[in-house]
Formats: structure tokens, sequence, C-alpha cells
């Protein structure tokens, strides 16, 4: 499990583990969650597929753009759209057979509202991948703990270079390749 605060590079270390495990010839799977900016300022948070590259917006923050209906879930300053959340948790309900399963991150929205990504609970249990990284929030981790059978920690320091850590992690945890 990976746990930081906000804007402290989660997403940034998941992207670089993702490719490290992609150079060792691993398969991934699994959902990262990078920021939108405009003009320096986060806007919105897509939703991307590691096995295909799709990825669509899953939240826009509330009073940026004249947004679809679909964007109809408050959470905090965001609203997400209701259709990506479905779309997300259809994927991690599917064929999740792989090296390295990064879920980033589950959020109030599974961990407290029962609602989201919560196929992901499910996948995180099922047997299928050789490591799995799921991204939380600090507030939420002790929930998460007891909730997934959680092996560990990765040491991650917000201070320091995301992507760096995430080479030394992986270099530390796969030493035998995929």
């Amino acid at each position: 499990m990976l746990v930081a605060p906000r804007g402290a590079g989660k997403t940034t270390f998941c992207r670089a583990l993702v490719e490290e495990a992609r150079a060792a010839g691993c398969e991934v799977a699994g959902l990262l969650s990078p920021a939108l900016f405009e003009g320096g300022v986060k806007t919105g948070i897509m939703a991307q597929d590691l096995r295909s590259g799709e990825a669509r917006v899953l939240a826009r923050a509330v009073g940026t753009l004249p947004l679809p209906p679909s964007f109809d879930l408050p959470l905090g300053g965001w609203l997400f759209d209701r259709a990506v959340l479905a779309w997300g948790d259809q994927l991690l309900a599917g064929d999740l057979r792989c090296d390295l399963l990064v879920v980033d991150e589950l959020g109030p929205l599974e961990l407290l509202h029962g609602t989201g990504w919560v196929n992901a609970l499910q996948a995180l249990r099922r047997p299928g991948y050789r490591w799995a990284v799921v991204v939380v929030r600090p507030e939420l981790a002790d929930l998460a703990r007891r909730t997934l059978a959680v092996a560990g920690n990765i040491p991650f320091q917000p201070a320091e270079d995301a992507t760096c850590q995430a080479r030394a992690w992986w270099k530390a945890v796969a030493l035998r390749g995929c």
C-alpha cells in the first residue's frame, strides 16, 4: 500500500513503477489517476486503463467548466463522472491476471461510501497477480488495512523524487523479474 498526502507524487510513483515493470517484461493492469492541469492549476482527474492506455476524465473541480450531466457525484471540491466510475469499476471486475496490479487510488468513495471503484476491493482479494500497489491517503490508511489484506506499506517520502523512489522500490522487490 502506498500512503501519502495529496500532491505528494503518488501517481508519479505509480507511473514510474509501471514503466519499470514493463521494461522488465512484466504485464501490468489496473487504473492510474493522473491529474489534469490547466494554467498550472489542478482542474481535473483522469482515469487511465493501464492495459489499453485508454483514458477518460474522471472528475472535475467544482466550477471549472460547464460539465455534462454525468458529472453529478460531488465529493469535496470535485464532481465525479458516474459513467467513468462505472467504466473503471467494470474494468476492475474483469480479468486482471498480471504481474503488477495498480489501483490509484482507493478513497472515500470506495472505503466510506461503497461506490466508485468497489470492484477493486474484490480484485485485490483474488489471486492472479504477483504484486499489487494500492494508493491510499493517510486519513484512510487504517480503514484500508482493515478492509484489505495488506502485506505492507511502500516506504515513500513525499519530499523526495517519486520516480527515483519507484525505481528503487522495484529493484528491491522484483529481484527475480517477471
